[in-house]
């Protein structure tokens, strides 16, 4: 998440100085593509594993009139 964090405030700060163009080195935008590839891995792990989970729910009222 650091090359993501570090990415949000170079833009902040290139906007704030009414920058019209950002430039980063290719070893950065390798590491910001590998950190965004596995943020969208785990969300779509997580998306897919909460397919599956099929939940049961029994309400027994017992001797409840």
């Amino acid at each position: 998440m650091l090359q993501i964090k570090n990415f949000i405030e170079k833009v902040s700060y290139l906007e704030s100085r009414k920058v019209k163009d950002c430039v980063i080195p290719v070893d950065d935008a390798r590491l910001l593509r590998d950190e965004i590839a596995k943020l969208l891995a785990d969300l779509n792990n997580f998306q897919n594993s909460k397919k599956q989970e099929v939940l049961k729910v029994e309400i027994v009222g017992g001797k409840f009139k």
